[in-house]
């Protein structure tokens, strides 16, 4: 039987839980929730699960976990660490979700939302909802491949058809997925239009598995209002935890940010990036990650500007201090159109 000893600790299911107890999940995203990123994260604590950036199933057959960009982690992190998997094929995602339980993963993910090119020319991602006999199929062989929880991250079927993403979850669930989380946008939209919480209240309303909301959460507020909006049992969130790490803790209400906390955590990152990279990648995805955290001053845009300067590790830091030689500004609300896309 499978073992859902990490579902109940992450999800509780059918329980109602108040803000202190609600899952709350880091939601995959690529290029941003690296094991650096996890690192500092975890620093603060809060969330019940993480999910890794995705990782190409055809890839992690194989990976070197020493050098891979992608499917690297701590061993600390695995019993709160979930792979997502993004693949086309039955056969590639389930083969890439035995590598993942033999490592120590606490659950598999498979994306059915991204919607950049490169992934759905594949007929991976967000094609997936264009096939939802193909991505049943997908689900059934990964939970006859492996004994940890399998999860799928969705989002709104093209033409924004919400009864055909309601049927398609509930398909999800026979196959046997754990639960799933839900994107309330239809690709290829990326996030340039508010996410439709209503369309999330549906799905919870059909599905027959916990339903975890994702979707234009920036302030604790926002997760406990999705929540009492919807139904979703859950909050994944994305964006808002990279621009504040803390997020998670402060939802919980075992952290009050001030200002020094936005210093003292950009200059943990850089030194993570750089710990886990070498110095042109560690640059890379500093740069990456630069647009969400600056996106929490008034004037986040000539900060960035500044801050894409410097390029080694040193001046970094420095040039980070020197920003906050006289308090920089925050604005009330992450300013997203830093960090459309």
């Amino acid at each position: 039987m499978r073992s859902l000893s990490v579902v109940r600790a992450a999800m509780e299911i059918g329980r109602p839980m108040p803000h202190t107890t609600m899952p709350l999940h880091l939601a995959p995203m690529a290029g941003l929730g690296h094991v650096a990123f996890r690192q500092v994260l975890a620093r603060f604590g809060g969330y019940s699960l993480m999910v890794t950036e995705m990782a190409s199933a055809r890839a992690v057959i194989h990976e070197n976990r020493a050098t891979s960009r992608v499917f690297r982690w701590e061993e600390r992190e695995l019993p709160y660490l979930v792979c997502q998997l993004v693949g086309a094929t039955p056969q590639d995602m389930a083969a890439a979700a035995q590598r993942v339980e033999a490592e120590g993963f606490a659950g598999v993910d498979l994306n059915m939302g991204c919607a950049v090119a490169d992934i759905t020319r594949r007929g991976a991602g967000a094609a997936l909802l264009a096939d939802p006999d193909r991505a049943v199929a997908i689900v059934e062989a990964v939970v006859r491949a492996v004994r940890i929880p399998v999860s799928v991250k969705l989002r709104t079927l093209p033409g924004r058809d919400v009864e055909g993403t309601c049927r398609l979850v509930r398909r999800l669930a026979e196959a046997g997925a754990a639960w799933v989380t839900f994107h309330p946008r239809v690709a290829p939209d990326r996030r340039t239009r508010p996410a439709r919480w209503e369309d999330i209240a549906a799905v919870v309303q059909a599905s027959p598995i916990p339903v975890m909301g994702n979707g234009d959460v920036w302030h604790p507020e926002d997760a406990l209002r999705m929540r009492a909006q919807t139904g979703c049992v859950g909050v994944s969130i994305g964006r808002a935890a990279v621009a504040k790490p803390w997020i998670f803790a402060q939802i919980r209400g075992q952290i009050t940010p001030h200002l020094g906390l936005y210093l003292e955590t950009a200059l943990a990152f850089v030194a993570a990036l750089w710990e886990w990279n070498p110095p042109a990648q560690a640059l890379q995805l500093f740069r990456k990650w630069l647009p969400y955290w600056c996106a929490n001053f008034t004037y986040g845009h000539a900060m960035a500007k500044r801050l894409r300067q410097p390029t080694a590790q040193s001046a970094l830091e420095a040039a980070l201090r020197e920003e906050f030689a006289f308090p920089p500004a925050l604005a009330q609300s992450p300013n997203p159109l830093l960090i459309v896309g």
